[in-house]
């Protein structure tokens, strides 16, 4: 992870669906990452989803395992959370 400064290795692929008042807010495929020299994360989280006019466009999303994020799934909440506040 060259933005943070540390080195990366991937350790799996964990799928995550997130519901809200039973509606699919998300679901995809998150990669989880083991950090090494990063000062306050060991892990973090990533994926990409479409994104732009007629969705043709792609974001990619990382987040550091600093908690509350604990888990792919929080990794996902927070930054749904931090999307809603833009």
């Amino acid at each position: 992870m060259q933005l943070h400064n540390c080195s990366a290795t991937w350790r799996e692929t964990v799928s995550v669906h997130e519901v809200f008042r039973g509606q699919t807010v998300w679901q995809g495929k998150v990669e989880v990452f083991d950090l090494t020299g990063h000062p306050k994360a060991n892990r973090a989280y990533g994926w990409s989803h479409p994104e732009g006019e007629d969705n043709k466009g792609e974001r990619f999303v990382a987040v550091l395992e600093i908690p509350p994020v604990v888990s792919p799934e929080t990794a996902v909440r927070a930054s749904i959370v931090s999307d809603s506040k833009k």
